[in-house]
């Protein structure tokens, strides 16, 4: 664990600081650091200098922030090849599913992953591809989930989904998530979908306020290939990846969603367990 690399909350006075704080400390110990700040928005929109921001290598990451600073340093971190390197996430505020460890528990933490002390299981990620008159027009890949959602006041979008070329249903609804388990208390939760633990392989699809009262949260197999065709009545429709970039669709598009070749790896807490935060973040008993 020579090489570290720390991305930190962009436009946070703060969490530049504790990267600073935290470069020092890594560099008394003889470690080579680099600290970039959380771009944000969708790598390949910035071209080739948002991935030039990050370096070719690092043994660690650090992500201090949230889960939102989380979701998007993984989206960095994975188009430039670093999707290998196992991250521990700092929360600088409450406490996160993603950004499990606190400030305080920062250096402690750090002690542990530098000597390898550490659970990093891999988390599968989605890819989807939206396709228009036959051609694929933009790609992107999502930790959480992918939503397809209306506009404030738009009347229910129709959506056609299909698995592995079988059709199944057709939603009339404000939208449709399809989550991983990372994803599960995420969206998905606020929709009615379950919570599934991150390190299950599985797909969940969860419509938003159906017209119908028997379409329901669905649970799907790892490798099931998904598509969903825009309805007629698809107008004023958003695909948003992890609810941070997303593109306009339009009727006719179709989207092709399956599981990502790469996965991620996420280090646990090591002074809480996940039924810990599970119970912390909904305060359940």
């Amino acid at each position: 664990m020579n090489n570290i690399l720390v991305i930190h909350k962009a436009n946070t006075p703060v969490a530049r600081d504790q990267a600073q704080e935290l470069r020092g400390w890594l560099e008394a110990r003889g470690k080579a650091v680099t600290v970039r700040e959380a771009q944000g928005g969708e790598p390949a929109a910035r071209g080739a200098a948002g991935e030039a921001a990050l370096p070719a290598r690092a043994d660690l990451a650090v992500v201090m922030g949230g889960d939102g600073t989380m979701l998007g340093a993984v989206r960095d971190m994975v188009a430039a090849g670093l999707e290998r390197t196992p991250i521990l996430g700092v929360n600088l505020g409450g406490l996160g599913f993603l950004t499990a460890v606190s400030s305080e528990e920062m250096l402690p933490a750090m002690e542990r992953a530098l000597q390898g002390r550490f659970e990093a299981p891999p988390r599968m990620m989605l890819r989807a591809e939206v396709r228009r008159d036959g051609r694929a027009v933009a790609q992107f890949v999502a930790l959480n989930d992918l939503v397809i959602n209306k506009a404030a006041l738009a009347r229910i979008i129709e959506l056609h989904l299909d698995v592995d070329q079988r059709h199944l249903t057709t939603f009339r609804a404000d939208g449709l998530i399809v989550a991983t388990p990372t994803g599960s208390t995420a969206y998905n939760l606020s929709a009615g979908g379950p919570i599934c633990h991150p390190e299950l392989d599985c797909v969940l699809v969860t419509p938003i306020c159906s017209f119908a009262l028997s379409n329901r949260p669905l649970l799907l197999g790892p490798f099931m290939v998904l598509r969903v065709a825009m309805g007629e009545r698809a107008a004023q429709t958003t695909l948003t990846c992890d609810g941070q970039v997303g593109l306009e669709l339009q009727p006719a598009d179709e989207i092709i969603i399956g599981r990502a070749a790469k996965t991620v790896r996420v280090i646990q807490s090591p002074f809480k367990d996940y039924y810990q935060i599970l119970r912390t973040k909904l305060r359940w008993g």
